[in-house]
């Protein structure tokens, strides 16, 4: 099977298990219905996000979609989607690894791309 290196690789591959799990702060005023109802709305880092939502989720999600920069090499106003390729992987590898343990053992997870990453993301999911 075909492995991928790149620039920083160890310190992704560290990067999941080193990130704190925090507490999720209830906020009233960015709240709509009951507070007990289920539903999350949480506003911040994903990778934090992600880390302070898996004790609650983990091997529990059947679906996960998610839509990650395509690294376009192009500036948009909320990021910047012009990444070297080794930066790219190193952001998104810890991503997968914590959404990976999302997933209940007949879960999937899709995965929005375009060509510009796809050979790369496909290895790293593998």
């Amino acid at each position: 099977m075909p492995t991928l290196d790149w620039t920083g690789k160890s310190d992704a591959l560290k990067t999941a298990k080193n990130i704190p799990y925090r507490l999720l702060d209830y906020d009233s005023s960015l709240s709509c219905g009951e507070k007990n109802s289920g539903n999350l709305i949480v506003q911040g880092d994903n990778l934090a996000a992600l880390k302070s939502l898996l004790p609650f989720y983990r091997a529990r999600v059947k679906c996960i979609y998610i839509d990650p920069p395509y690294n376009t090499h192009s500036a948009f106003e909320h990021y910047d989607d012009n990444l070297e390729h080794s930066a790219w992987l190193s952001m998104m590898y810890p991503r997968l690894e914590l959404l990976r343990d999302f997933l209940s053992d007949d879960g999937a997870i899709f995965i929005s791309i375009d060509d510009n990453e796809q050979a790369h993301l496909k290895l790293i999911c593998d």
